[in-house]
């Protein structure tokens, strides 16, 4: 389930990716990387901060994953809107799916809740920050938009769940629930959070 769950959130970030370097006219080769550094990203920093070998390093068919899916992005046809609209609700299942993998992963090498709730996060927001960042953007973390704190209420909803030793499955559900929901909710309503001003 796990390993399902993890093929299908590194093709929603590789799409992510792929699109946004679409919209940004880059060729193939300018895709494939938006696409990988978006998928696998967070989770390698993740993983190398942990200590473990990255996930993608002892089995390809994550990058099997994130070729084929760059490639379909890419010669997709698409319709006026459609761009934004994917992008926003692919990255939105990204986040949701990674935040919850990454803090499961976190937790089968014995961390604290406390980092396991911090590994999680990273992993969700930690390669949209890099595809972001290559693609000469200011990252959605650096934003008033709600994505790190969506992506922090599904961390913080599958780490209670996870202390009252809830049911793995129904947990792992909840948790990117919650994550969706208030990511999607921000973009549906245009929700922000509020800047801090300084007076003078």
């Amino acid at each position: 389930m796990m390993y399902a769950l993890d093929l299908i959130g590194i093709a929603v970030f590789a799409i992510s990716g792929a699109m946004a370097a679409r919209q940004l006219q880059m060729d193939p080769f300018g895709s494939l990387i938006l696409a990988g550094v978006t998928a696998i990203g967070g989770g390698t920093l993740r993983d190398l901060l942990l200590g473990i070998t990255p996930f993608w390093i002892d089995d390809h068919n994550y990058l099997y994953v994130i070729a084929v899916t760059a490639f379909i992005t890419m010669i997709w046809p698409l319709t006026r809107g459609w761009p934004y609209r994917i992008l926003n609700v692919a990255d939105a299942f990204g986040l949701a799916l990674f935040t919850i993998m990454g803090m499961s992963r976190a937790l089968s090498a014995e961390v604290s809740i406390t980092v396991a709730v911090v590994m999680g996060v990273m992993t969700g927001v930690a390669g949209g920050m890099i595809r972001d960042l290559l693609s000469g953007q200011v990252p959605l973390i650096l934003r008033r938009e709600i994505y790190a704190t969506a992506s922090l209420a599904g961390a913080l909803t599958y780490a209670g769940l996870h202390h009252l030793a809830f049911e793995w499955h129904a947990s792992v559900a909840i948790g990117m629930l919650v994550t969706l929901v208030v990511r999607l909710s921000a973009i549906r309503w245009k929700l922000t959070l509020p800047t801090l001003t300084h007076n003078t």
